[in-house]
């Protein structure tokens, strides 16, 4: 069983991990990484624009969850769209299963 205290310093500490990392972020992307010698700077992301398949009400729903599961504001830098049969497969397997023999 969990205690509250004990999910309560859990969540504190990944509050402070969550912070720790965002402050890092913003460090690199006002160009601390070319002060750093010691660590590579990241490549240049290339900046293309949405893709007419996404819209910008979907582009909204992202970021606004990807806000909600991280807490804080995240900067989309890339979507990539990854179509699979794997998806196909799996529809076909689910309303397969749900049928009584």
């Amino acid at each position: 069983m969990v205690k509250v205290e004990d999910f309560s310093a859990t969540l504190e500490q990944l509050q402070a991990q969550i912070e720790e990392m965002s402050r890092h972020i913003e460090f690199l992307e006002q160009g601390g990484a070319a002060a750093e010698p010691s660590r590579q700077a990241a490549p240049a992301v290339r900046e293309d624009p949405v893709p007419a398949d996404i819209t910008e009400a979907e582009l909204i729903a992202i970021s606004a969850a990807l806000g909600a599961y991280l807490g804080v504001r995240a900067h989309i830098r890339q979507i990539r769209l990854v179509s699979t049969a794997a998806w196909a497969q799996e529809g076909r397997v689910s309303i397969q299963a749900s049928h009584r023999l």
